[in-house]
């Protein structure tokens, strides 16, 4: 990988946060959703609110990883127009009042594809974006989009399950770079997470491998198993919870729920306690 001198806010992130002795609270939300304006402000509260990380979904209309509460997001944003194009919009009015806060994009191939993934890592390394996430790219398909990354300071980070034995482990690490994203259930976002014993168990093994910092996602819907996960993990991803919160202000004038914000503070709190005994 080509190493630059700049832009590095995901691995200052985590090493700020080892130094702390505490995880990273990383807030999925739908870009768009509930429009492009209350977009921005959900995005520009989430970091007071006390997200480290935060994952901007970017809207298609097969998302086959995501349970319903984030696929009806995506409709929703589909509908008010919300492309690619706009996503990275985003990010550019963010990061003008915003500069550290790494951000994330998560989301399927076929936008990247459409748009051309020369144009993609440019533009999005442009706008300020540290990390994307490309749920449905097999690490066979690598080769198609490492030259890219070798000249962009732009984190490809990748998915591991339950079920990733050693040997495609060891292919999604090969290109992995800011974090690796620990799916701790096999199912679709907002599953349940009920075996936390399993997830520190399988945690533990691909940390023995993994150079880079290891977070986990979906099933972790309370306070509670934040608190539980941050004990051994990196860092907790928090989705359909904060993207269902978002949702109950859809039919309400003032679309901007404070809510939202109280919700992340409260995952933020139960991180944070979390090592301290």
């Amino acid at each position: 990988m080509n190493q630059k001198n700049r832009n590095y806010r995901i691995e200052k992130k985590f090493g700020d946060l080892k130094k702390a002795n505490r995880a990273a609270l990383i807030t999925f939300v739908t870009a768009g959703d509930p429009d492009i304006n209350t977009s921005k402000k959900i995005l520009l509260g989430l970091p007071e609110a006390g997200a480290d990380l935060i994952e901007i979904g970017v809207p298609f209309s097969d998302p086959m990883a995501d349970g319903p509460i984030i696929q009806k997001s995506y409709k929703r944003a589909l509908k008010n127009g919300v492309t690619l194009d706009k996503v990275l919009g985003l990010v550019k009015d963010f990061r003008k009042k915003n500069d550290h806060t790494p951000i994330v994009l998560m989301g399927y191939y076929n936008p990247i594809y459409q748009k051309g993934l020369k144009l993609f890592f440019r533009e999005a390394e442009k706008v300020g974006v540290d990390g994307v996430l490309i749920v449905d790219f097999p690490p066979e398909n690598d080769e198609e989009i490492e030259k890219y990354l070798n000249y962009s300071d732009i984190k490809f980070i990748r998915l591991a399950t339950p079920t990733t034995d050693r040997g495609r482990l060891n292919k999604i690490l090969k290109i992995s770079s800011g974090f690796l994203y620990y799916v701790s259930i096999t199912g679709i976002t907002g599953t349940d997470l009920s075996n936390l014993s399993n997830v520190k168990s399988i945690y533990k093994k691909l940390s023995s491998y993994s150079k880079i910092p290891i977070v986990v996602g979906f099933g972790i819907n309370t306070p509670e198993k934040a608190t539980n996960v941050s004990k051994f993990a990196d860092g907790v991803v928090i989705g359909s919870t904060i993207v269902n919160e978002i949702n109950k202000t859809i039919d309400k004038k003032n679309h901007l729920n404070k809510n939202v914000f109280k919700l992340v503070k409260r995952f933020s709190g139960a991180i944070m306690k979390a090592r301290k005994n």
